[in-house]
C-alpha cells in the first residue's frame, strides 16, 4: 500500500508538470510530526491533484462515492484506504466517520474538504461539522490549508487543465483539546478563519457564508 501510494503521488506530480501546472508550497514547516487532519478549501478538481502529493506523508483522502465506481481506480483507492463519502445517506455518512476514525487511530492522517463541495465562484463556503467531530473524537490537531489558483486552471464543469500556478499554504496546526461537543462551532469558526486568512480577497467568504451560517450536517 505504501509503495502504491508513493508511486501514485509521484505520477500525479509528474502529470501536473507535464501539462504546465506549477505548484508552490508555503508553510510546510507548520505540519506536525504526528497524525493530523488537513482541512482545505475546494474550488476545482485540480485541488487534490496539486495538494496531496505535497503532503510529506501518506494520507487518506475523503472522496465522493461516484469516484469509487471507476474500474481499477476505485479498487486502488480502497486499497489505499481512501474513504467513501456518501452524503445522500445518513448511514453512509456514519460509515465515513467510522472509517475515518479507524484510520486516524492507525496513525494515518486525513486530508479533506470541509465545505463538502467545490465552490462555484471560488469563495470559501461554510464548513460542515464532520471534520471537527473527527478531530474531537480522535484528539488530533487540525492543519488549515488554503489553496489558490486551481479554479483558473480547471474551472468547475470542465475536465480541461490549463497551465499556470497553484499555491498550497499550510497554516499553523490547531489543537482541538480545549474544545468540546458544546463548543464545536467555535472550533469550526477558528479553522474557517484560518483557511480564509490564507486566501486572496476574491476567495474570501461572503457574509452569509460565515461560520455562524454553516450547515449542521456532517
Amino acid at each position: 500500500q505504501d509503495l502504491m501510494y508513493r508511486c501514485s503521488m509521484g505520477a500525479v506530480a509528474v502529470m501536473l508538470r507535464f501539462v504546465g501546472v506549477r505548484v508552490h508550497v508555503e508553510g510546510a514547516e507548520n505540519i506536525p510530526a504526528g497524525t493530523c487532519i488537513f482541512t482545505a478549501n475546494h474550488t476545482s478538481y485540480i485541488d487534490p491533484l496539486a495538494f496531496a502529493p505535497h503532503i510529506p506523508r501518506r494520507v487518506s483522502l475523503l472522496l465522493k462515492k461516484e469516484l469509487f465506481r471507476m474500474p481499477i481506480l476505485g479498487f486502488g483507492m480502497r486499497m489505499a484506504k481512501f474513504v467513501v463519502v456518501d452524503r445522500e445517506s445518513r448511514q453512509g455518512a456514519a460509515n465515513s466517520l467510522k472509517d475515518s476514525l479507524r484510520y486516524l487511530s492507525e496513525g494515518l492522517s486525513l486530508a479533506l474538504y470541509p465545505e463538502g463541495t467545490r465552490s462555484p465562484d471560488g469563495r470559501l463556503l461554510p464548513f460542515k461539522r464532520g471534520a471537527f467531530v473527527m478531530a474531537l473524537q480522535a484528539g488530533v490537531p487540525i492543519v488549515p490549508v488554503s489553496i489558490t489558483g486551481g479554479r483558473q486552471l480547471m474551472p468547475k464543469g470542465t475536465w480541461a487543465i490549463h497551465p499556470g500556478d497553484v499555491t498550497i499554504r499550510f497554516g499553523q496546526p490547531i489543537d482541538p483539546s480545549s474544545y468540546t461537543t458544546a463548543t464545536l462551532r467555535d472550533l469550526l469558526a477558528r479553522v474557517h478563519e484560518a483557511v480564509a486568512a490564507g486566501l486572496p480577497p476574491e476567495q474570501q467568504p461572503l457574509a452569509q457564508d460565515s461560520p455562524a451560517a454553516a450547515p449542521t450536517s456532517a
